[in-house]
């Protein structure tokens, strides 16, 4: 959530840059009205609130004198409903202005280019060649298929379009994959490794910025009376395990690793990667929170992309870092770095890993603080959230870049300690 100091001081500005970086249209009219209300009304309850507690302080003298207090209790009860209807009011006025800063995006940072879509983002730097293959390419569907390793109908009987399910050695190396990255990052890059649950509250939710703006975006489940959330992402309750905590200043930068299933219904994107597994209902994920000082954030981003990137590099695929333009970024994004792995069946690079930074934006929503030495007092922190990376998507880049002639995949170097020795899946 912005600063809420920001839609009260000058609506008109904000609505400009909100326009002109990241396509979202705020209502300054309403936005105006409702805060003039919210004020007047504001006003009007302190004053009736400093009224009963001058007449009950009146009151309790009066008693103590043995004098006859009917009338002051008379006039205590006659402001008494305005005051309970004036309170129920300022809070209906509070409550709808906080569901307009929720809806609000996060703006950019100074360094995010302006652009519409992806076509606005930046390639900051390639690492790694593309394969030259001397024979005809299949993509990881017909690489899976043999001996039945990738079953997208028996998926799609269980639960429906979008769900896979994986035999076999495919299942083994996609398995490989996520205990790969997770050693890395809880090993190697400093990150501890947590487990955490694939359920959770609409306060997480909220928290993170899914809620109330994505909601068709979220699987659900109810029992009773309590409504909860699968999981799109572990940054959901890694981020929200700091919700209303203070934490004091040794134990930042906080760094946490989980490995997940996560869910997402994708709406909208019907028709779009339905083949395989580039894009699914439930799919698993390595990912990355950090909370960070303020003055830390932006180097803790730079670090948490490279961890990203040493993934890759382990594995031998080749990617390309982007910067995504203003328009292309997340909800609660300040500044996103896109890493795209290169898929030879569709000659071109894909998203395997995001890695953004959030500042303070999900941390106001939280009410996630440290405790600053040099004032003694608590201030917001900064959160950042990477995948590191996909399991899925990295399944299908490795599947495709490292496939044989006659359908094989070898197994790259890194992953052959997770996959009993074995240096090709045939």
């Amino acid at each position: 959530m912005l600063d809420p100091v920001l839609l009260r001081s000058n609506p008109v500005e904000l609505a400009q840059r909100l326009l002109s970086t990241r396509g979202h249209v705020l209502d300054v009219a309403a936005v105006e009205s409702l805060e003039s209300a919210r004020k007047q009304l504001q006003t009007r309850t302190q004053e009736l609130q400093n009224l009963r507690n001058t007449r009950s302080k009146a009151i309790g003298q009066a008693k103590a004198k043995g004098e006859d207090v009917s009338a002051l209790m008379a006039e205590v009860a006659g402001f008494g409903e305005e005051l309970k209807q004036s309170e129920v009011e300022l809070e209906r006025l509070r409550d709808r202005i906080e569901a307009i800063s929720l809806g609000l995006p996060n703006l950019p940072d100074a360094s995010v280019p302006p652009g519409k879509d992806e076509a606005g983002n930046v390639e900051q730097h390639r690492w790694g060649n593309p394969r030259v293959f001397d024979f005809p390419v299949k993509d990881h569907v017909e690489l899976g298929a043999r001996h039945g390793w990738l079953d997208g109908d028996a998926g799609a009987r269980l639960s429906g379009a979008r769900f896979t399910v994986l035999r076999g050695q495919l299942a083994r190396l996609h398995r490989a994959l996520a205990q790969f990255m997770l050693d890395l990052h809880a090993g190697e890059h400093g990150y501890e490794e947590t487990n955490v649950p694939l359920i959770v509250n609409d306060e997480s939710m909220r928290g993170t910025g899914q809620l109330p703006k994505f909601e068709e975006d979220l699987f659900s489940t109810a029992v009773g009376d309590s409504r909860r959330y699968l999981i799109p992402t572990s940054e959901v309750p890694l981020t929200n395990i700091v919700r209303d905590v203070i934490l004091e200043d040794g134990v930042m930068p906080l760094r946490m690793t989980a490995h997940s299933l996560c869910f997402r219904a994708e709406a909208g994107s019907h028709g779009r990667d339905t083949r395989g597994m580039i894009r699914q209902h439930q799919f698993e994920k390595v990912e990355m929170v950090s909370i960070a000082r303020p003055a830390e954030s932006n180097g803790e981003h730079e670090r948490m992309t490279r961890c990203a990137e040493v993934v890759l590099e382990r594995l031998g695929l080749p990617y390309r870092r982007m910067l995504l333009c203003s328009g292309d970024m997340g909800f609660s994004a300040t500044k996103t770095y896109d890493l795209e792995v290169w898929l030879p069946s569709q000659d071109t690079y894909r998203e395997i890993s995001s890695c953004s930074n959030c500042q303070d934006f999900q941390a106001r929503r939280m009410q996630a603080r440290w405790r600053n030495p040099a004032t003694g007092k608590p201030e917001l922190v900064h959160t950042l959230n990477g995948s590191g990376v996909a399991v899925g998507r990295a399944m299908i880049a490795v599947v495709e870049n490292y496939q044989n002639a006659d359908g094989s995949i070898t197994v790259p170097e890194a992953l052959r300690a997770y996959m009993g020795g074995a240096d090709a899946i045939a």
